[in-house]
């Protein structure tokens, strides 16, 4: 199963909070939990007399709801006296309808204010947390646009938007609901465990003796019903992954007849799934029953004691009455509380992983006297240059490299000898140990990031479309580009005529993946996308390989023409692509070991040599 696959399939384990559904993830323990709250903290500093506020209405709201019971047994205490005096027949006797409907008035109230006050705290909580969602994510988009290319080859993508996406959402739902929540579920305890102390003593310590054993029962099925859970993410994850796999390389499967083998794989994981689904459910499904089972035992022993205290007048009626609903309701802010808890460890493990991202290295900040305007000749040097991927890894050693303005450069070699290397260290995408490189006499590290690349146009092997017109993706190569301009560069890379053919021509959506048009076609926009940039030197790597020969030649026509005055570096491996060029580098494991025209490097009968020899001779006899 593939990372992305693990990543995006491990979901929450579900929990009740105040009756509603939320999301806690199993076994995710934050590494520095106090040091992840106390940073956490930082951004609810500049929002403290908000929270204050909040938390004084969350007070407020649940001491209203606690008095409720109370004051409604005094109703019934009223009307169980005055009907107990009238068949005694005391004389006058009766009920006072009139202090009954003053007391039934002012429960009303208090309802009311009570749920005003939980709506309002809840509004304002909701207005925090969205300011403090919204910094925390405009620190991270910013963050990883200062991050080094070695951060991305480091992280998955998936555990990247991970970290952008699912855990500041964790982080939002939780400051949004479970703060307030704790709140009401502390107050509510210590409140109904006051009112309850004050009603009778005896009855709540009858009502106490049933906490032990629910504890016991809960976080024992809960401790073996989590491993459940756990298994059952991880089967789910299993699952989505065999799935994407087998839908997203359908075409390989059916090529080669393993639709039965990918149905029965389906077939092992769904059935663990289920048998995984199955226990986790049932013994999470015994929690509830055997609470219940308790919380009644409970409930009828506070009942048998408080009706004989009724009956020896050592309390109210309305007081018993009052007692029996807040046993019935003590439990439940235990059971918030620990879900509560549940959730903040989460979420303390989210912030945790976003908080690692914020702290990730950044590239070098730019010289503050770097420079903002260039417009280079296109002279290039490497000078004495030292680079490796760690400290302990040298890729390429002391390379020296003469680039003269607008010659074509093309660099040759095996997988892996440092070809693409080259071409980050020139845009300064990573930084070199030892060295420098000049562009027209000036170090690159003297030029701002954004200016230096600038005056590049890159194409790639691996052609980056986004979800867009054709128009637009073109146009991506310069703001403010016109519509004549965007169709000079299309012809210019022989495009034009397949966008015309186009239901939508220029105006054509192209999806999500660009998929709704060929590859060749793909490489046909990126390579208008340059054109129109105009850069000052090109970087093509791989820039025909994924088109057919007809098409290459085309496209080698609009390059030759588009490269003429400009340096150009080209990382190839058809000899179509690289015989005419003005220079040639062969890399092998990071150095330049041999450098010159075609013929010079055949003449030499080196190492370039055996590479044609190898690599192109079929090429150029076709």
């Amino acid at each position: 199963m593939s990372k992305e696959g693990r990543q995006s399939a491990i979901k929450a384990m579900p929990v009740r909070l105040g009756g509603r559904i939320m999301l806690s993830a199993p076994g995710k323990k934050a590494k520095n939990f106090k040091g992840t709250i106390m940073r956490l903290l930082q951004y609810l500093r500049p929002h403290s007399f908000s929270l204050l506020i909040v938390f004084a209405l969350a007070v407020c709201g649940t001491v209203f709801s606690i008095l409720g019971p109370k004051i409604l047994g005094r109703a019934t205490t009223l009307f169980f006296n005055g009907m107990m005096d009238r068949l005694r027949g005391v004389p006058d006797a009766g009920i006072d309808f009139e202090l009954v409907g003053k007391i039934m008035l002012l429960l009303t109230g208090i309802y009311i204010l009570s749920e005003a006050f939980n709506y309002l705290g809840q509004f304002i909580m909701a207005g925090v947390v969205q300011k403090i969602v919204y910094t925390m994510r405009e620190e991270v988009y910013q963050k990883l646009t200062r991050l080094p290319l070695k951060f991305f080859d480091t992280y998955t993508h998936g555990e990247i938007l991970s970290r952008v996406t699912n855990d500041m959402d964790l982080i939002g739902s939780t400051l949004g609901q479970s703060l307030t929540h704790l709140i009401s579920s502390i107050v509510t305890v210590a409140g109904v465990m006051a009112m309850m102390l004050i009603i009778s003593p005896a009855m709540t310590l009858i009502a106490l003796l049933t906490l032990p054993l629910w504890y016991l029962i809960t976080t024992k099925i809960t401790r073996y019903s989590q491993k459940m859970f756990v298994d059952q993410q991880r089967e789910l994850g299993e699952l989505n992954s065999h799935i994407e796999e087998a839908y997203g390389g359908h075409i390989i499967v059916k090529s080669f007849g393993n639709e039965e083998k990918v149905i029965q794989r389906f077939k092992e994981i769904n059935e663990r799934l289920y048998d995984a689904g199955w226990r986790a459910l049932f013994i999470s499904g015994i929690i509830m029953p055997l609470i219940n089972f308790v919380n009644n035992m409970g409930y009828v022993l506070v009942c048998i004691v408080g009706a004989v205290f009724v009956i020896q007048g050592r309390i109210a009626i309305g007081d018993m009455q009052a007692f029996i609903q807040y046993s019935r309701n003590f439990k439940e802010p235990i059971i918030q509380f620990a879900n509560v808890a549940n959730i903040i460890q989460a979420t303390i493990a989210a912030a945790e992983r976003v908080f690692e991202l914020l702290d990730e290295e950044e590239e070098k900040a730019d010289s503050p006297h770097a420079l903002t305007l260039f417009a280079p000749r296109g002279e290039v040097k490497f000078e004495n240059v030292t680079f490796g991927y760690s400290a302990d890894a040298t890729l390429i050693k002391n390379m020296n490299i003469a680039v003269k303005a607008g010659q074509t450069v093309a660099i040759v070699g095996p997988t892996g000898a440092g070809k693409t290397t080259l071409v980050n260290l020139l845009m300064r995408f990573y930084e070199i140990s030892g060295g420098r490189i000049t562009i027209d006499g000036i170090d690159i590290r003297e030029i701002k990031r954004g200016t230096l690349r600038g005056i590049f146009g890159m194409v790639l092997q691996d052609t980056w479309l986004f979800q867009g017109t054709i128009r637009d993706n073109i146009a991506y190569g310069k703001e403010g580009a016109t519509d004549e301009e965007i169709r000079r560069a299309a012809a210019a890379a022989r495009a034009d005529h397949f966008i015309r053919t186009l239901p939508g021509g220029y105006d054509t959506v192209l999806n999500e993946e660009a998929s709704n048009i060929s590859q060749g076609q793909k490489q046909l926009l990126t390579i208008a996308r340059a054109i129109l940039a105009d850069p000052a030197i090109l970087i093509l790597d791989e820039a025909t390989s994924n088109v057919d020969t007809r098409t290459e030649l085309l496209i080698q026509k609009a390059m030759a023409d588009l490269m003429k005055g400009r340096t150009s570096f080209v990382i190839a491996h058809r000899l179509s692509t690289i015989k005419d060029a003005d220079m040639i580098l062969v890399m092998n494991e990071g150095e330049v070991v041999e450098k010159g025209t075609n013929a010079e490097l055949l003449a030499l009968n080196g190492f370039y040599a055996a590479l044609h020899k190898s690599r192109f001779a079929v090429e150029e006899a076709i």
